[in-house]
């Protein structure tokens, strides 16, 4: 059973998060019949700048995805259900705008990636951002020059949303690849980040996480956004 329909269909969400990166976090896991149902208290934001029940495909609004067939499952899915089920009576919304294949350059101020981002985000409204979860790293692999090019990603958000302490939250990308170190380093080099593990993950083409890992990365963001804000 659902919870009541004011959660999943308010003017505004109480907690909203930018879902933002490449194809893992767009999602490429096949789906199954039971993960097409609205995730309970979840909203996303949709292509009218409207929030509504949230239900996968959830990059199908991405103002430059690639073609919808490739929409699956992201993390997103493991992630807005998670938090919600934390925050029990508080409605979670999503903002997911990720772009397969796109590299960190990609997402750089003024590029159409951000521009993009930024523009759903003020379409909805302009809320508070409870954080940015961001899945990429996939396509800069070998870049040493990497948190470079991320700190500026993360200093234009802030800046653009007037939220100077905007909690960013990266994860890892599949298998022994350089930028993970880097990614692992990010709360050493940008101020008010983290990172998750994709340690244990499987996938199924080499680079694509699977179904299961998929969500479980899910669930490792919304398990390190609950640490890092319930802090006593």
């Amino acid at each position: 059973m659902f919870l009541s329909s004011s959660l999943w269909s308010a003017e505004q969400p109480d907690n909203v998060f930018l879902m933002i990166g490449q194809s893992n976090m767009a999602g490429r896991a096949k789906m199954q019949e039971e993960d097409k149902k609205p995730f309970d208290g979840v909203q996303l934001l949709n292509a009218d700048a409207k929030w509504e029940a949230a239900v996968n495909p959830l990059n199908r609004f991405s103002a430059l995805r690639k073609d919808i067939s490739m929409q699956r499952i992201g993390p997103s899915a493991g992630f807005g259900p998670a938090v919600q089920a934390h925050f029990k009576e508080k409605s979670v919304g999503l903002i997911v705008n990720a772009r397969g294949g796109s590299s960190v350059k990609q997402w750089q101020p003024g590029m159409p990636l951000m521009v993009t981002s930024l523009q759903r985000w003020k379409e909805a409204g302009s809320p508070k951002l409870s954080a940015v979860i961001w899945h990429q790293g996939e396509s800069d692999a070998e870049d040493p020059d990497y948190l470079k090019k991320l700190a500026v990603v993360v200093s234009e958000l802030r800046a653009k949303t007037g939220q100077r302490d905007l909690l960013f939250i990266a994860g890892e990308v599949f298998g022994d690849r350089p930028v993970n170190e880097k990614i692992r380093s990010i709360s050493e080099y940008i101020p008010n980040t983290a990172y998750v593990s994709a340690k244990g993950l499987t996938v199924f083409d080499g680079v694509h996480f699977d179904r299961k890992s998929i969500l479980e990365l899910g669930r490792r963001y919304a398990q390190k956004y609950i640490e890092l804000t319930t802090k006593q």
